[in-house]
C-alpha cells in the first residue's frame, strides 16, 4: 500500500484530541442517530442491524439508497461543504447547512425536508446507547458543530475505512461490511466463525437486549475505530472476540503500543500511535491481523476454510 500524501492534500491522519471537540462529537452522534433511525424504519430488516448503518463516503457519511415507494433516496452528511443533503432517484435535491444548531432544530429541519420530498416516516425519538437520553425533538442541550473537527473526524474515518477494507478482503467467511454504527458511534468490521454463540447477557444502556443478542448470535472477531469517551479518553482502535476464548487477554498482539483493557474486555490501540507511525497503514493492519489471529487460534476457528490463501 502507498502511504504517500499528494502535495497540498490535507493531512490524511489528522490530530483528533477528544477534549477539543467533545461537544461537537456528542451533537454529531445524535444527528447521526436521527438519520440512522430513518434508514432503520424504511429499509428491509437485515440481521445484526446491518440495515441501519451508515457508510463512509468521499465527502462524509451516507445512508446509501433507502427505499421509499417506487423510488429511493439517500441522506449524506457532507463534511467538506458542511451540508446535510437528501437526493432522490427522481432527481430532487434538498439540503441545509451543517452549523451550530440544537438536535431539536436539526430534527425539525430534516423532517421538513423529507415532507417536502414526499417521504413520510416516523422514528423512535429516544436516543440509544447514551446516558440520560433526551428525545430528539426536545433536545436543545446539544448544539455544537466545529466544522474543522467534523472534517478531521471524517478524514480519520476515511483512512480507517480504507485499511479496514484491505483487512476485510482477506476473509472468505461471513463478514460484515465496513460500516458506521450510530449507536456507539463507531466504525466497525466483524468476522464470523460460522458457529452459534452463547446467548449474550445484554444490559447495554438504552439498547434492547434483543438487538444485542441478534448482533452476537454467532461467534465473532470484531474490530473498529472509536472517537473516544468514557473509559477511553482519546480516539482509539479496538478489537474483541465474543465469546472470549480462554487466554485471549494474555495474547501477544502488535504493534507494541497496543494493550488489553480489562475494564472494556478489548484490545486497544491509540489512534495517536497509528497516525504517528512510520506507516500508519501497516501499524493498523498489524493490530487488526494479530488480534484476529488470537481470537481465531484460541477460539479454534476453521481458519483454512475461512481465510484467503493469498
Amino acid at each position: 500500500m502507498n502511504d504517500a500524501t499528494p502535495p497540498g492534500a490535507p493531512e490524511p491522519w489528522p490530530d483528533l484530541p477528544l477534549e477539543r471537540w467533545k461537544d461537537t462529537l456528542d451533537t454529531l452522534h445524535l444527528w447521526t442517530q436521527i438519520v440512522g433511525k430513518i434508514r432503520h424504519e424504511l429499509s428491509p430488516l437485515l440481521n445484526h442491524c446491518w440495515s441501519d448503518t451508515l457508510y463512509v463516503s468521499a465527502r462524509g457519511l451516507t445512508t446509501s439508497p433507502i427505499p421509499s415507494g417506487n423510488r429511493v433516496f439517500e441522506i449524506e452528511f457532507d463534511f467538506v461543504a458542511h451540508r446535510l443533503e437528501i437526493r432522490t432517484s427522481d432527481g430532487a435535491v434538498e439540503a441545509f447547512a451543517l452549523a451550530p444548531q440544537s438536535v431539536a432544530a436539526f430534527y425539525r429541519r430534516l423532517f421538513a425536508m423529507l415532507e417536502k420530498l414526499g417521504i413520510r416516516v416516523a422514528i423512535h425519538k429516544k436516543p440509544n446507547e447514551v446516558a440520560d437520553p433526551i428525545p430528539f425533538d426536545r433536545d436543545e442541550t446539544h448544539a455544537s458543530y466545529d466544522s474543522d473537527y467534523a472534517n478531521r473526524f471524517w478524514r480519520a474515518l476515511v483512512q480507517s475505512s480504507r485499511v479496514f477494507q484491505v483487512f476485510r478482503a482477506r476473509f472468505l467467511g461471513k463478514c460484515s461490511p465496513v460500516h458506521f454504527f450510530w449507536g456507539a458511534p463507531d466504525l466497525a468490521v466483524t468476522r464470523f466463525s460460522g458457529r452459534v454463540a452463547p446467548v449474550h447477557p445484554g444490559g447495554i444502556p438504552n439498547l434492547p437486549d434483543e438487538v444485542t443478542r441478534d448482533a452476537y448470535s454467532h461467534e465473532v472477531s470484531s474490530c473498529g475505530f472509536w472517537a473516544g469517551g468514557g473509559a477511553v479518553a482519546e480516539p482509539a482502535f479496538y478489537a474483541y472476540a465474543y465469546p472470549v476464548p480462554p487466554g485471549f487477554a494474555e495474547a501477544r498482539v502488535r504493534p507494541e503500543s497496543a494493550f488489553y483493557s480489562k475494564e472494556l474486555g478489548e484490545f486497544i490501540l491509540p489512534y495517536s500511535a497509528v497516525r504517528t507511525a512510520a506507516s500508519p497503514d501497516q501499524a493498523l493492519l498489524a493490530f487488526l491481523q494479530s488480534t484476529y489471529d488470537a481470537a481465531a487460534e484460541l477460539g479454534r476457528w476453521d481458519r483454512k476454510a475461512l481465510e484467503r490463501s493469498a
